[in-house]
């Protein structure tokens, strides 16, 4: 069976997307305090999955071994910020996890997804949605358009690393000119004037 008859056809599945540190969580803080609709995050499903005892967290500890265990933790969790800084820093890495990781993230979103068949719009946040190829569970996509040097800024005083290594986790993503054309609506965050509000309001 295919992924669309896997999921409610006439559901409104709507996909936000952008680059890291673009206004993703702003935007969806926003949705879910002004719009009654189901939300599911990827980043969410992506922690429940690395939980300890699953099955991923096996592999994840198999492949990278015990360092990634937070050591300020009595549960022996995944330290999520340090994997990501090695998997940042290590091409390989990156794609074994991503190979691992985004069809569970999938499988888990349309279980999800069915599980609201009643909502006629729920909201579906992927940071890599084009990058692991989610638009076939979406019936629409909106992209967050935002000034690189604005996600530099955030990236900087969100993760607290260098402007060169904010730089290199930018240029790791699909550039927003190259995701435009796959996208339905824009949702400008590019300054402090919060043009998206008005083009959320409009739309749902």
């Amino acid at each position: 069976m295919g992924i669309p008859q896997k999921l409610i056809n006439n559901q409104r599945r709507i996909g936000l997307t952008g680059g890291i540190a673009s206004g993703k969580s702003t935007i969806t803080d926003y949705i879910r305090t002004h719009k009654n609709i189901p939300i599911l995050d990827a980043d969410h499903l992506s922690r429940e999955l690395i939980e300890p005892k699953t099955l991923v967290y096996k592999k994840i500890l198999d492949y990278f071994g015990n360092q990634i265990i937070d050591k300020y933790s009595s549960e022996n969790i995944i330290d999520r910020k340090l994997l990501k800084k090695i998997i940042f820093q290590n091409k390989k890495d990156r794609e074994w996890i991503e190979k691992l990781m985004h069809p569970l993230i999938k499988d888990k979103m349309i279980e999800e997804c069915n599980q609201y068949k009643e909502n006629e719009i729920i909201l579906l946040v992927i940071p890599l949605l084009f990058e692991a190829k989610f638009e076939d569970i979406c019936t629409e996509i909106w992209l967050i358009k935002c000034k690189e040097e604005n996600q530099i800024k955030r990236l900087i005083k969100r993760d607290k690393i260098s402007v060169k290594e904010a730089s290199k986790i930018i240029n790791l993503q699909l550039k927003f000119e190259e995701k435009i054309n796959f996208s339905n609506v824009i949702l400008d965050n590019s300054d402090h004037h919060n043009l998206w509000i008005d083009t959320i309001k409009r739309i749902i």
